[in-house]
């Protein structure tokens, strides 16, 4: 228990990204902005506020570029935005954003289904986005490998295919942040925590940031995070009120929920930064949404049993 006394934690919050890409009923613009205002005000250092996608596949995505223009100067969170081409990229760093996100799927059949294209040909992109931004310092790069354990499709992910693209990965961008994501939810803690021992032993002696995604379909989203956390990894992507699920991804249910992890990793544990009160607020104001679905634990907790748990 000593190790999960000892360091501190970074939260992605990804509820204005996969948690509305899951809903169908467009979210009216101004709406989406206040609540990434929110998180932000609640202390979430990390926010992944949409995504630069074809409206035809994701037509909630449709709005992205007046998001990112209303976020242009914030400097209290880091912004990022999801990518799945070199196109993307080059909105995001015209809206103003620095941060990108580029995924791909270890899994044949999923990439196909997900962004259209063979894992090779997704490799390929990546080096046509690191040729994109190679001139720009101040952009930073983080790659999602989705269907890290298990795919929708073919089941099982081999540790052998994550290997690979992990060496591909870490050929054309070695200073980059790569997160493994378990896209379905299937991954137990032990098979979590066995695959980040074996990956992250692929950087080495070179220091390398790992991040995990997870998903609560099978209610092991907490779990996975810990087993993930005691492997090394200190950033996690989670979603407010347990939004999500991948609509390329059939039967994923939503993202492991940010207050669920928050209240899970509490004092005397490391540190997320994040006002769990404030951040119940925003979660309040998510609930309402038409087609939301709430996949959180504290959302039903009433809140002054919460406060007298988390003594505030």
């Amino acid at each position: 228990m000593e190790l999960l006394m000892s360091h501190s934690l970074e939260i992605v919050e990804v509820a204005p990204r996969d948690g509305f890409q899951s809903i169908g009923a467009p979210i009216p613009t101004q709406e989406k902005i206040e609540i990434i205002e929110g998180l932000i005000d609640a202390g979430v250092p990390r926010v992944e506020i949409g995504s630069f996608v074809s409206p035809r596949a994701v037509p909630q995505m449709a709005d992205m570029a007046d998001i990112a223009a209303h976020f242009r100067e914030e400097h209290r969170s880091r912004l990022s935005v999801l990518v799945p081409n070199v196109k993307g990229v080059d909105l995001a760093l015209t809206s103003g954003l620095r941060e990108v996100v580029y995924v791909f799927s270890i899994s044949e059949a999923h990439n196909q289904n997900n962004v259209r294209c063979s894992v090779e040909q997704s490799i390929a992109g990546l080096a046509d986005v690191i040729s994109t931004i190679s001139n720009d310092p101040d952009v930073s790069l983080r790659v999602d490998l989705a269907t890290a354990f298990d795919c929708p499709f073919d089941g099982p992910v081999p540790f052998d295919d994550l290997q690979v693209a992990i060496g591909k990965v870490l050929d054309l961008a070695p200073n980059c942040e790569i997160a493994l994501c378990d896209t379905t939810g299937w991954a137990p803690p032990f098979n979590v925590k066995k695959r980040f021992d074996a990956v992250m032993q692929m950087s080495e002696p070179q220091p390398q940031a790992w991040a995990f995604h997870g998903h609560d379909t099978y209610g092991m989203g907490v779990a996975n995070a810990f087993a993930a956390y005691q492997s090394g990894v200190r950033v996690f992507d989670t979603s407010a009120a347990g939004l999500g699920g991948c609509p390329f991804a059939p039967g994923a249910a939503g993202n492991t929920a940010t207050e669920d992890l928050v209240h899970a990793f509490r004092s005397p544990g490391p540190t997320t930064g994040i006002d769990l009160m404030k951040l119940l607020e925003i979660v309040d104001r998510i609930s309402p949404i038409p087609e939301a679905v709430v996949a959180s634990h504290l959302a039903n907790v009433r809140r002054d049993r919460l406060r007298k748990v988390q003594n505030l």
